[in-house]
């Protein structure tokens, strides 16, 4: 039996319906895949989504496997090195950002005890699931974390891009209802 999906994962690559179907919509706890999301959410913008997961695993590399620690400390010869890695988004700024977005991870985290304890307050731990049938691209919970990161000196975390990553992390589970993965 076919099973029906939100409509974006239909009748595309493999890699975007595996990444629908195992990862998108459920709950993520563990800080270093908080951080990975985070980080390559802010590389997708302007960009697809599709084109950030085939290079995720460039990124990986490139990005020593998401470690915030080791990327809050890259000097300018690494960033250097990331400009000339045909393998991911060669944007300086965006590169920049993933630096200033490590120091400033690493603050929330001993600050809250976690990343996880910090993003989840924000539903007080709840999952916030889809209404209507129309999939938002940004919400008064995104203007929210967008505003305090940014106040905490992140970029590259536009609204637009935080209600990404809420989805990406489960914060926000915006399956349709005829999804087999839509559930309360």
């Amino acid at each position: 039996m076919c099973k029906i999906r939100c409509k974006w994962a239909q009748d595309t690559e493999d890699i975007y319906v595996r990444y629908h179907d195992e990862e998108w919509g459920k709950p993520v706890y563990d800080d270093t895949k908080l951080f990975e999301m985070l980080l390559l959410e802010s590389f997708q913008a302007g960009l697809s989504w599709l084109t950030i997961l085939k290079k995720r695993e460039n990124f990986r590399k490139a990005f020593d496997n998401f470690d915030a620690c080791k990327i809050a400390l890259y000097q300018e010869d690494k960033i250097e090195s990331l400009m000339q890695d045909k393998g991911i988004i060669r944007n300086r700024l965006k590169i920049r950002s993933a630096v200033k977005n490590a120091k400033v991870f690493l603050c929330i985290q001993k600050e809250f005890g976690s990343f996880s304890s910090y993003i989840w307050k924000f539903t007080n731990g709840n999952i916030i699931y889809l209404e209507g049938d129309e999939v938002a691209v940004t919400t008064s919970l995104s203007d929210t974390i967008s505003k305090d990161l940014k106040k905490r000196g992140m970029s590259f975390v536009g609204s637009t891009i935080i209600y990404s990553y809420l989805q990406a992390i489960g914060i926000v589970n915006d399956h349709t209802k005829d999804c087999y993965l839509y559930h309360k």
